[in-house]
């Protein structure tokens, strides 16, 4: 219930309807909650809409109808293949105006006249011009890609992004009918003798290998997005300054060609660069990225320095002129970052455009040709491990997981303008982990901005990712239809659901996916409006199954039979605790640790023994377990246990296949638990590296089972 005193107007519910902010919404335990006014003010505030008034209300709703008429077209038009569309344009009334479409090279090019359609709509007086509105009909024959309409009159001249879509993105031949699996692994986590003491691009390539000699198909590791470039920084992939580019603290020195042409007296400087941390690789710590990418900037600034050869220099520049303004620009703020620090760059450079900004370019032109270059490096070891992944026989090679949102003071932030939204950042309403809500402090993309730019930024973004990538997995996809907007000074409890444009959002990337090769999968665990599910099969975008998650109507674990078909099904996610510190209830005694139970602790501790039990008694009912089972036994049943449903995708979290124990990520916590720096070890709290991991029994008997 709402307080009469901070109810929304019939006049602010409208306006924020017309904005795609949700009024109300359903809470975690199945109540219906209202939004009030002050929340939809801060929502629509943060959209750039003034609603501090009944009159500066009714002059937004005024702007609400206005806005389409003063545009000749609308910014963009996704449309399904084969479905048709008509689009409007904007003139002065009673003048004539044809419309075209300029088609992509990438579908052919060449050009293709649009049809006027005989549908008639009233004038209507816009800023004291009375405009009138001429409607075409897009052909259903449009080849797939990203067009340009263009319109031409006496008052009307305009071009229009046009993105023709799949209907549906289908999945690969090598799934068709027959069902893959795959090893989950956090790349940082997982390092060999030859690390700098975080695991790498190498070693990436390294476990490709592994995996492929298992009987995997893909590897799913954890997000790649670039981070801060000077300390700290930022443990969690979830939290990266741009989701666009890839942080070169997996970039392996040695492995740059120009390596193997260093000076003697250079060769050593890397050397010593490299000894403080490659004695890292066996320390059970947690990892420190601050002195692995201090050893390994310093290393590759010698590499760097060393002269390319004409060969090497073309693909360079290749590799920038494909990757445009938004590489220099991104390399531009890496360089700021370091020389300001990445949250303390003066508010006169906060605008790329600005003159002090073009001076500050001049000044770090070296800066920025070195980050420049180590994107371009890092690009080349991430195609290596995917082409060593396919090469040793893995259907789709490496899966990329791509995070909900960037860091609030990230090169995103400063780059993307109004893009992203400043005045609220994004999070989760209250259920029973969380009853205070979330706010992840991470920047929205702005709707309509996103739709003004012609989904550019989201498509380039998805571009990079998918560069090198066999699938990609969308973290909390349900983000691609709503996302729960906290305004800025609100508790995260007092937020709204916004709204997005699934269409062109999903279409986007079902196209992109398409160009790439790359299957979806959608992380939709949680509170997800039902027809979403059926709107991303219908779509060919997997969904995710985790069995602690799944339940039948009384508790007890979904039957295999009744779980979905499309979907990446898994025992466990990095959230949790691998499954064998689940079954010994570290999830419960991380909690309680921490300080982080609501409830008391025996009452705790009896739900998670009987969620145990009645997996275990599922198990036992199957004839996975015996009577008295190891652990061993029962994590590999559990693994039997999602084999049997009809899932075409299956998930093996690394940590299961060598017994580790700790969890990567505590939800909730901060600086209380080691998050995202948890190296990978055994059952015995030994450290396992990728070269123990080739004779490692516990992991062989589960790619038994998997490939049985």
């Amino acid at each position: 219930m709402v307080d009469d005193t901070d109810a929304p107007s019939d006049a602010l519910l409208r306006l924020a309807a017309a904005h795609g902010v949700a009024p109300d919404h359903w809470g975690f335990h199945g109540e219906l909650k209202a939004a009030t006014a002050t929340t939809l003010r801060g929502v629509l505030r943060a959209l750039g809409v003034d609603a501090s008034s009944p009159e500066r209300i009714d002059l937004a709703l005024s702007h609400v109808d206005d806005t389409p008429w003063r545009r000749v077209l609308p910014p963009v038009v996704v449309v399904r293949e084969g479905r048709t569309v008509h689009v409007p344009v904007h003139v002065t009334d009673g003048d004539p105006v044809s419309l075209w479409v300029e088609l992509d090279e990438e579908a052919g090019g060449g050009r293709r006249d649009l049809t006027q359609t005989d549908a008639y709509v009233a004038p209507r007086t816009v800023d004291g011009r009375l405009v009138g509105r001429a409607t075409f009909t897009v052909p259903t024959d449009l080849p797939l890609g990203w067009h340009e309409l263009r319109a031409d009159g006496p008052s009307a001249q305009a071009r229009a992004v046009l993105v023709v879509t799949p209907d549906r993105l289908e999945l690969p031949a090598s799934l068709d009918g027959h069902r893959q699996w795959g090893l989950m692994a956090q790349l940082y986590s997982i390092r060999s003798e030859r690390s700098w003491g975080i695991g790498d691009l190498v070693d990436l390539a390294d476990l490709g290998v592994l995996a492929g000699g298992i009987g995997a198909d893909f590897l799913l590791i954890n997000p790649l997005h670039a981070a801060e470039p000077v300390a700290p920084m930022t443990p969690s992939p979830y939290l990266p300054t741009t989701r666009r580019f890839v942080n070169p603290i997996y970039v392996r020195p040695e492995a740059v060609p120009e390596a193997a042409y260093l000076a003697s007296a250079d060769r050593s400087l890397v050397e010593w660069a490299a000894e403080p941390v490659t004695a890292l690789d066996t320390d059970p710590g947690p990892i420190d990225r601050d002195a692995a990418w201090e050893a390994k900037r310093s290393a590759l600034e010698v590499v760097f320095a060393v002269p390319r050869g004409a060969a090497r220099q073309a693909s360079l520049d290749a590799f920038v002129a494909e990757q445009g303004a938004g590489l220099e620009t991104f390399a531009l703020w890496s360089a700021l970052a370091e020389k300001y620090g990445s949250e303390t760059i003066p508010a006169t450079l906060r605008d790329p455009a600005s003159a002090a900004v073009a001076r500050e370019r001049e000044v770090l032109a070296e800066r920025v040709a070195f980050h420049t270059w180590l994107q371009w490096v890092a690009d080349e070891q991430l195609a290596a491990a995917q082409r060593s992944a396919r090469e040793n026989g893995m259907a789709l090679g490496i899966m990329h997981d791509l995070a909900v949102g960037v860091h609030p003071a990230g090169a995103d932030v400063w780059a993307l303008g109004d893009v992203l939204v400043r005045g609220a950042t994004v999070g989760a309403p209250p259920d029973m982990y969380n009853q205070q809500g979330q706010n992840w402090s991470q920047p929205p993309w702005h709707p309509q901005e996103l739709a003004r730019a012609g989904y550019r930024p989201y498509r380039d973004m998805l571009r990079t990712v998918l560069r090198h990538a066999g699938a990609i997995r969308i973290d909390h996809v349900i983000g691609l239809f709503r996302l729960w907007w906290v305004p800025e000074g609100a508790g995260a409890d007092e937020g709204a659901y916004v709204r997005y444009d699934h269409e062109a959002l999903i279409g986007i990337l079902a196209l992109e996916a398409q160009r790439a090769g790359a299957v979806v999968i959608g992380e939709d665990l949680g509170v997800v409006e039902p027809w979403v599910r059926d709107y991303l099969t219908t779509r060919g975008v997997l969904g995710t199954s985790v069995l602690w998650f799944e339940h039948d109507m009384h508790g007890n674990p979904l039957a295999p039979q009744d779980y979905r078909q499309l979907v990446l099904a898994t025992v466990t996610t990095h959230d949790l605790p691998p499954t064998a510190g689940y079954l010994a209830g570290e999830h419960v005694a991380i909690r309680e640790r921490l300080g982080l139970l609501t409830e008391p602790v025996p009452v705790v501790r009896a739900a998670a023994d009987a969620e145990r039990d009645r997996m275990l008694t599922a198990l036992h009912e199957r004839g996975l377990i015996s009577d008295d089972p190891s652990e061993r036994e029962v994590v590999e049943a559990m693994h039997r246990y999602i084999m049997a449903t009809p899932a075409v995708l299956l998930g093996v979290a690394l940590t299961d296949a060598v017994g580790e124990r700790r969890a990567q990520n505590q939800p909730g916590t901060d600086q209380e638990y080691p998050n995202w720096k948890v190296p990978l070890a055994d059952s015995s709290g030994q450290l396992v590296l990728i070269d123990d991991l080739f004779d490692n029994a516990r992991l062989r008997s589960l790619a038994a089972v998997l490939g049985s």
